[in-house]
C-alpha cells in the first residue's frame, strides 16, 4: 500500500490573473504537471506491478466496469463516491421563473467534484514550490511576403503577409487590438481589412497601401491560451524592418 505520510512536492508557476482586469499585477498558479497523462491502461500496470494475482487484461476488464457502472449512475443524475472524490450532479445557468424549461443554449449540465477526506488527508502532505513567473512565450518568427514568397523583409503594398509565430492570434475588445506598421518617422497605420487567418500560430494579413519606406510590425492582442482574454493587451514586434518599395529588404531574419 501506497505510504501517503511521505512528503509529495508540486512545482508551479505564476502568471497573470484574467479573471481581475483593475489589478495588472495579481497572479494565479498554473501547477507544473508531468510529461504524461495516466491512464487506465497505466494505472492497471501499476496494480499487476505492486503484486496483484489478477492478469493484466483482468484488471483492465474490471476497471471498465467499474468505470460504466459509475457513468450509468451518474447520468441517471445520481451521486457517486469512490475513494477519491464524490460526484454530484448539477445544472449551471440562472431560470427565469419558476416554470422557465431547460435551454441548451444558456443552461449545461457539469458535476461538482468533491474530495474525499482520504484525498484531502493526503494533500495536507504536499509541499509546494514557487518557480516563479511563467516564460512569455509569445513572440512573432517570420514575415513572409505571399505575393512573392520572401521572407527577407521585402514586402507589398496592398498584398497579404502571412505572419507566423507562438500567440499572435489578433484577439479583445480594446480599441488599440490590432495589427500596426510602424514607419520610422513614428506614423503607424492600422490594417483594417478583415484578417484572412487568424490563429495563434499562423495570422494573414492585407498590407494597407503604404508608401515606399522601412516599417516595424506591430502586433497588439489580448489573446490567452485560457479562455479568458489578458486583461492588458499584449504587444509583439519582428525585430526585422519590413522594406516597401525598391530599396530591398532589411536583414535576412534568422529561423529558429
Amino acid at each position: 500500500m501506497e505510504d501517503y505520510n511521505k512528503e509529495y512536492y508540486w512545482e508551479f508557476y505564476l502568471r497573470d490573473n484574467p479573471l481581475t482586469k483593475d489589478n495588472t499585477k495579481d497572479c494565479i498558479a498554473e501547477v507544473k504537471t508531468g510529461p504524461k497523462t495516466l491512464t487506465k491502461e497505466d494505472t492497471a500496470r501499476e496494480i499487476k506491478r505492486t503484486g496483484s494475482e489478477l492478469k493484466l487484461p483482468t484488471i483492465l476488464s474490471v476497471t471498465s466496469q467499474d468505470s460504466d457502472i459509475i457513468l450509468e449512475a451518474l447520468l441517471n443524475g445520481d451521486s457517486v463516491i469512490t475513494d477519491l472524490c464524490q460526484f454530484s450532479p448539477r445544472i449551471l445557468g440562472a431560470f427565469d421563473n419558476p416554470d422557465a424549461q431547460f435551454d441548451p443554449a444558456i443552461h449545461k449540465l457539469t458535476f461538482d467534484i468533491i474530495p474525499t477526506k482520504k484525498l484531502r488527508d493526503a494533500l495536507k502532505n504536499v509541499k509546494v514550490i514557487n518557480m516563479g513567473a511563467k516564460a512569455d512565450v509569445a513572440r512573432i518568427r517570420l514575415v513572409t511576403d505571399t505575393l512573392t514568397g520572401l521572407f527577407d523583409g521585402s514586402i507589398t503594398a496592398s498584398e497579404d503577409i502571412m505572419i507566423t509565430g507562438n500567440n499572435i492570434k489578433i484577439a479583445g475588445d480594446d480599441a488599440v487590438v490590432g495589427i500596426f506598421f510602424v514607419a520610422d518617422d513614428g506614423t503607424t497605420t492600422k490594417v483594417t481589412r478583415r484578417l484572412t487567418q487568424n490563429d495563434p500560430s499562423k495570422v494573414i494579413a492585407r498590407v494597407p497601401a503604404l508608401a515606399d519606406g522601412s516599417y516595424t510590425l506591430r502586433i497588439v492582442t489580448q489573446f490567452s491560451q485560457s479562455s479568458m482574454t489578458l486583461k492588458e493587451a499584449r504587444t509583439l514586434e519582428y525585430p526585422t524592418k519590413l522594406v516597401v518599395g525598391d530599396s530591398g529588404g532589411g536583414d535576412r531574419p534568422e529561423i529558429e
